[in-house]
């Protein structure tokens, strides 16, 4: 009647056993757990009460946040961690080691009685993860758990990711986790997974890993290879996913590609095997050839901005490799050239064509007016080479 697994796992068998075993409490541990997963897996076993278990081995720690079938629905595309128990202490700090005010990311640390004295035979590592207790009497310690965490509003701790997989991608700090969280609040999305790439120029971009959610009445192949694609890939599209994640994230948290799975790798452990992920393809539409002469220079400008072979006229920038900085280079490259366009219309018309029929024209005093219609004062966010040369430091 009880059911422990890593969530990854368990998402891969849920619609094996649904209607095949009872099951009347499950845990999980060991990954973030998804809402979504929460809600499949009250759907197929109403009633069930979900436990989600976490701890570090280095404490003894276990917080829990219960579920059952009469509750609301998880308000974050996460479910909670819960609350630490009677034993430790659980603190959420930031830069010099302050509490962080609820609602913000920090690191946990864990204090109390349960936490162990260190690693056996590895005083360096002991030191760097068992750390004074400021908080604390006279020579206590607390473990630093390298975990991003926050308080919600009613106490509970909220997983982010891990303070290690944090990536820098043209200056600007990404918590994949984040990302993670907002592909899989989409209702076709099962699983989900974000890393870096690392083209062959050097340049990083963000790539997101989906499974889609299997919709009901699919049928095994009776070949005997598995479920078919059609149907694992029925519940979402790239361009879909592409608009629910950019209204959920600033521009530059949206991964440039995305790439759509039957399942997600998985190491021995149960957990997610990043390293087996495949290469991410760029890729567009059926080729089409620029015609007009400004078509022809933005074709080429596309192609040596991005580092492709060649690209056609109804390619997606943005789905073809593209991003913010990127755009500023089209808008340098094409004037030079003799096509004026701006930044703002790369984010708006994306494609060869739709940037050629807005320039038709165009000379560079009109585009530059056209970018200043309707501007005024108000906040602007640094731009990310700003946000670099101050992450530098110095005066």
């Amino acid at each position: 009647s009880v059911v422990s697994s890593v969530p990854s796992v368990f998402s891969e068998i849920l619609d094996q056993i649904a209607g095949r075993v009872s099951v009347d409490t499950l845990v999980f541990a060991g990954e973030a757990l998804p809402g979504s997963l929460v809600e499949r897996a009250r759907a197929a076993f109403p009633g069930v009460r979900v436990v989600n278990g976490y701890g570090q081995t280095e404490t003894y720690y276990v917080s829990q946040f219960l579920l059952s079938d009469g509750q609301d629905r998880i308000g974050g595309a996460v479910a909670p961690v819960g609350s630490p128990l009677d034993c430790v202490r659980a603190h959420v700090l930031g830069e010099g080691l302050l509490p962080v005010p609820p609602g913000v990311p920090g690191e946990l640390y864990v204090a109390g009685a349960s936490v162990t004295r260190g690693y056996r035979d590895s005083p360096g590592l002991t030191a760097e993860r068992f750390v004074p207790d400021r908080f604390g009497p006279a020579g206590a310690r607390m473990y630093r758990t390298g975990d991003l965490v926050r308080w919600d509003r009613e106490g509970r701790l909220e997983y982010v990711g891990r303070g290690d997989a944090q990536v820098k991608i043209r200056g600007l700090r990404i918590e994949p986790g984040e990302v993670e969280a907002a592909l899989t609040a989409h209702p076709g999305v099962a699983q989900a997974a974000v890393v870096v790439h690392e083209g062959d120029a050097g340049t990083k971009q963000l790539v997101g890993y989906v499974v889609p959610t299997r919709t009901t009445g699919q049928a095994d192949d009776p070949n005997g290879s598995g479920r078919s694609h059609l149907d694992l890939t029925a519940g979402v599209s790239v361009p879909e996913l592409r608009r629910f994640v950019s209204g959920r994230l600033p521009e530059y948290m949206v991964p440039s590609a995305f790439v759509v799975l039957d399942r997600l790798p998985l190491a021995p452990n149960g957990k997610l095997d990043r390293k087996a992920l495949p290469a991410p393809v760029f890729k567009g539409e059926t080729y089409r050839e620029p015609s007009s002469e400004a078509e022809k220079v933005l074709a080429a400008v596309f192609a040596e901005v991005l580092g492709a072979d060649r690209v056609g006229v109804d390619d997606d920038f943005f789905a073809v490799g593209g991003d913010s900085i990127r755009s500023i280079q089209v808008v340098s490259r094409a004037r030079a050239r003799g096509v004026e366009v701006t930044p703002r219309e790369i984010f708006q018309h994306r494609t060869v064509a739709s940037l050629a029929a807005v320039s038709a024209g165009r000379t560079v005093a009109t585009a530059v007016l056209e970018e200043l219609e309707g501007g005024g004062v108000g906040f602007q966010p640094l731009l990310p080479i700003s946000r670099y040369l101050l992450e530098l430091g110095g005066g």
